[in-house]
């Protein structure tokens, strides 16, 4: 979820750079060469900018939160078919004999278990019983469906969607369900969140979606009924994408040039430390609606942010609300101590048509190729990524310790790619993410199903953890810096649409290992090798080390 789809790309405001108003087809936009009278103004980058883009990257907490909840809620728990009030002390596995319910879902019929105690020996009991079933010749044999379950107390998972509403047997794929409900409030999120943004304001439609996105989660903290529940999950994801996107649109738009692409990385950074906290959080509290409200709960301190964050002055400009702009430019260049001069005029840019739809994208053949190759490697991405994330519990191991650890792996992860990038062209390096996280999905498949292995497989899991986070840290950053700024906006929706696509099978993902044990790292071993030749496909992104002269400018338009 925090992928940059459906972003509204940044504002075009008047001293910006012939290429970034390049018209649709003729090249990869400029945007780290693109400075603005704002930042001329107010500064490039300087305490205000960092403050306030360090107090918008708290939203992602949240929403983090959110997103990876149903690891602990949707647990798997131990069960079986429930015992007779007075055979409670029984234990499971005689009962399980007994009743002869060896998938836990059916159990003898015909049997009168009235006539069994607690204190009968196991082997009188088995007597006992089979003469109940042999006295009931009908019923010889048969098995019937269970009603009502019992699920283990001891297991370090506490209450689950599983428990509180027997979600098991022929009601186990609703757990995916509730799952699949949430992710496809994302992918609707994610559509368009870019156009609320952009008609009603970066800073309005943050905090009502933070506002909107408080409730909800609260709200399932109190819920009872599972279809509520569902639909709650639904909403839920539609509006955390949207304090996603509103708020990571409005930190890179308090900067400008070079500063963009890092503002909008760093953006990333309390990602990694919310898996880690939640982990934490689901092992104290080891019950869903605990966990829920630990989660509801920060959103609340967040929202008073609105008396703080200003709206984005770019957005400002180009809606022709200048007084408003001036204070903001004022107070940023103070806090900054800039000296802004007696004099400066400022002025609404000429608004770029916003006619632009799907079609665009493949009126060249630079459009074309580089919209296929994002369509694909944004589904990739986010299967691979959210494959991993979400399905954490069904890899082995402690569930608690491995999504901690895979947190842990993501923080260098986004360091080293926000270094690495700054020195070497982007299309190999998000190449090489995918290709590391392909080897080592393979070699975690090749380790499944063999105990002995389980830290192996872990290590494993742990790498193609850290490979596919550096990849997902430069995907945003590599597709907008492709898409003239014209289009951009189109070009990101779109690619969003396959990220939706994938995120609402990911909750699926954990059903291939019912029918082989390797069918799940296989898959995603295999979209991670295809997604790393799509990228081959590409054009490289220049490293800009000095201001490009107007040569190298016309040599970037040759580029389709």
């Amino acid at each position: 979820m925090h992928d940059t789809a459906g972003k509204p790309s940044p504002i075009t405001t008047p001293t910006q750079s012939p290429m970034a108003a390049a018209e649709p087809g003729t090249g990869p936009a400029d945007d780290e060469d693109e400075t603005d009278v704002i930042g001329d103004l107010m500064g490039h980058y300087g305490k205000w900018q960092l403050l306030m883009t360090v107090l918008l990257s708290l939203f992602q907490v949240p929403n983090t939160f959110h997103i990876s909840s149903s690891v602990y809620q949707a647990a798997n728990k131990e069960f079986w078919c429930q015992r007779p009030p007075h055979l409670q002390q029984l234990p499971v596995d005689v009962w399980r004999n007994l009743s002869s319910s060896h998938d836990n879902c059916h159990m003898r019929a015909g049997i009168d278990w009235s006539q069994l105690s607690n204190e009968t020996l196991p082997a009188q009991m088995e007597q006992q019983a089979a003469s109940a079933a042999a006295a009931d010749s009908a019923n010889d044999g048969k098995l019937i469906a269970c009603n009502s379950w019992e699920y283990a107390t001891d297991d370090n998972v506490g209450n689950t969607w599983t428990s509180q509403w027997d979600l098991v047997c022929d009601k186990e794929h609703l757990k995916n369900v509730a799952e699949m409900f949430f992710l496809l409030g994302v992918a609707t999120g994610g559509i368009i969140s870019g156009y609320l943004s952009d008609k009603f304001g970066r800073k309005t439609m943050l905090f009502i979606s933070a506002v909107l996105q408080t409730i909800f989660g609260l709200w399932l903290y109190f819920c009872s009924s599972f279809e509520l529940y569902l639909t709650l999950r639904a909403l839920l994801g539609l509006v955390s994408v949207s304090v996603t996107y509103s708020g990571l649109i409005l930190a890179i738009e308090y900067v400008d040039g070079k500063w963009r692409t890092i503002a909008g990385m760093y953006n990333l950074f309390p990602l990694p430390i919310s898996y880690m906290i939640i982990s934490g959080l689901a092992y104290l509290t080891q019950d869903y609606q605990s966990l829920q409200l630990c989660i509801g709960i920060p959103g609340i301190f967040l929202c008073f942010l609105w008396f703080v964050v200003p709206e984005s002055p770019r957005w400002l400009l180009v809606k022709g609300r200048i007084e408003e702009v001036r204070r903001i430019i004022e107070a940023a260049a103070v806090f900054n101590g800039r000296q802004l001069p007696p004099d400066y005029q400022l002025t609404p840019p000429t608004q770029e048509s916003s006619s632009q739809d799907f079609t665009y994208l493949f009126r060249s053949s630079y459009l074309r190729r580089i919209s296929i190759c994002f369509l694909c490697i944004w589904f990739t991405m986010n299967l691979v990524y959210y494959g991993i994330i979400l399905n954490m519990s069904s890899f082995g191991g402690n569930v608690y310790l491995n999504s901690a650890l895979a947190g842990l792996v993501e923080i260098p992860a986004i360091a080293v790619a926000m270094y690495i990038i700054t020195k070497v062209g982007k299309k190999w390096l998000f190449c090489a993410t995918l290709f590391c996280a392909g080897a080592a999905c393979c070699c975690a498949a090749i380790t499944e199903g063999r105990e002995d292995m389980l830290w192996l497989k872990i290590t494993f899991l742990m790498m193609g953890k850290f490979t596919i986070s550096a990849g997902n840290t430069i995907m945003p950053v590599y597709t907008a810096e492709l898409y003239p700024t014209a289009i951009r906006n189109v070009g990101v929706g779109a690619c969003n649409v396959a990220a939706g696509l994938a995120l609402i099978l990911t909750p699926y993902l954990s059903l291939l290992n019912k029918i082989e044990g390797h069918l799940l790292m296989t898959l995603l071993t295999a979209w991670s090798i295809f997604g790393g030749f799509v990228v081959l496909f590409l054009p490289e992104t220049a490293v800009r080390k000095n201001a490009p002269s107007a040569t190298n400018r016309q040599n970037a338009a040759k580029q389709v």
